[in-house]
């Protein structure tokens, strides 16, 4: 008799590399952070103006853009461990180069490498698509996705104190000491479950734009993540500019620390993907929104108010956090076997939505005031919240 030994051959996530696939997603995405706050420091040491380490460090993103379309979708062909191995050695190595940068111009490129390959965290979430058991595929996304979180958070306040305690240089040498150790924790703890995709690497990246033609839920998906980061990017880069304006004039380092509110995503992202494994991604995602477009209309009026404001910001963070497990697990689920290319494709969209968010965020505060800017990005969370309730790819 002919058994299917499918499920066999897969190999599953223990708790144990489940917490290591956080706390690695953490590292990985907090590398593209720690020069933001020692940005005076890096113009000091290399003789430039803060304008100039500040463009040398907008290569970051860029980098990371192209990561998502050019390695995430690795995971799928290759071995999972030796894929994210390689990545974090290569961030390592890059993160060592902006160490003994002396340009700004060879700082901006060692930056835009890190950045690459600071992907790793979508990477995660891909392996995490493909290998958790259905049942519990959210939950573990959830994991990974609070790890990340931390990362975001993690990233600046960690780069800040050791810059403070050993300087920029020798703080880029620690994160680089670290990537260097999770690089060969992945090759020995991450599955070595060969790639399931069926195509080449360059049939697959010519394949990203077609995912859109045809899956309606990627494109749903898509569309109301990109609205949502847009409008979370446009609350914090906006809230750090009121804040630095009459009347409250604050400094850089208490801005800085309302940034701690975001801890609150954290909590909601596991909470989100036990929820969602339970009842379905359509109701998360619209509690999420509804707290998140809630906490942003009250924020807008309450800023004066720092108890409500850190309050506010918490329960919004809380809100898109869950929001994002619930829709990409929808997105992970397209295609089970081979989850990686619709995830980059999903994050291009969704990281575009958060980079106009920044831009728009910044100059809208500066010229219409918080308010204005609050409530626009309180309709973009009404405009996704909307687009989910109406549509039946949700």
């Amino acid at each position: 008799m002919q058994t299917d030994t499918s499920a066999e051959a897969t190999p599953r996530l223990s708790g144990p590399v489940i917490v290591f696939m956080a706390v690695a997603a953490a590292t990985g995405t907090s590398t593209i952070y720690p020069l933001q706050p020692a940005i005076a420091d890096v113009a000091a040491a290399l003789g430039t103006s803060v304008a100039a380490v500040g463009i040398a460090l907008a290569c970051g993103p860029v980098g990371y853009l192209l990561g998502l379309g050019l390695l995430v979708p690795l995971v799928d062909r290759f071995m999972p461990g030796r894929v994210l191995a390689a990545q974090f050695g290569a961030l390592a190595i890059a993160l060592a180069m902006g160490a003994a940068a002396n340009s700004v111009a060879l700082l901006g490129l060692t930056v835009g490498l890190a950045g690459a390959c600071s992907v790793v965290g979508a990477g995660f979430s891909s392996v995490a698509g493909r290998l958790a058991e259905t049942h519990r595929r959210a939950s573990v996304l959830g994991t990974v996705t609070a790890g990340i979180s931390v990362g975001i958070l993690a990233g600046r306040i960690v780069g800040g104190w050791l810059t403070d305690a050993l300087g920029w240089r020798a703080m880029l040498l620690v994160f680089a000491a670290v990537c260097g150790l999770v690089a060969v924790c992945c090759a020995v703890l991450l599955p070595t479950a060969p790639g399931a995709a069926d195509r080449g690497y360059l049939a697959t990246l010519r394949s990203l734009p077609l995912l859109f033609v045809h899956h309606a839920e990627l494109r749903v998906a898509a569309a109301r993540g990109f609205l949502w980061f847009f409008a979370f990017c446009a609350v914090w880069a906006g809230i750090a500019v009121a804040l630095s304006q009459p009347p409250y004039s604050y400094s850089a380092e208490r801005i800085g620390l309302y940034a701690l509110a975001g801890l609150s995503g954290v909590l909601a992202t596991r909470v989100a993907g036990a929820r969602t494994d339970r009842d379905g991604p359509r109701r998360v995602i619209l509690a999420g929104l509804a707290l998140a477009g809630s906490a942003t209309v009250v924020a807008s009026f309450g800023l004066a108010n720092t108890a409500l404001t850190l309050t506010c910001l918490a329960v919004f963070d809380a809100g898109l956090f869950a929001a994002q497990v619930a829709n990409q697990s929808t997105v992970l689920a397209i295609d089970p076997a081979a989850p990686a290319r619709f995830n980059s494709a999903y994050m291009l969209v969704y990281f575009v939505g958060g980079s106009l968010g920044t831009a728009f965020g910044a100059a809208a505060a500066d010229r219409y005031g918080w308010q204005a800017t609050a409530l626009l990005a309180a309709a973009a969370i009404l405009a996704a919240a909307v687009l989910t309730a109406s549509s039946r790819e949700s």
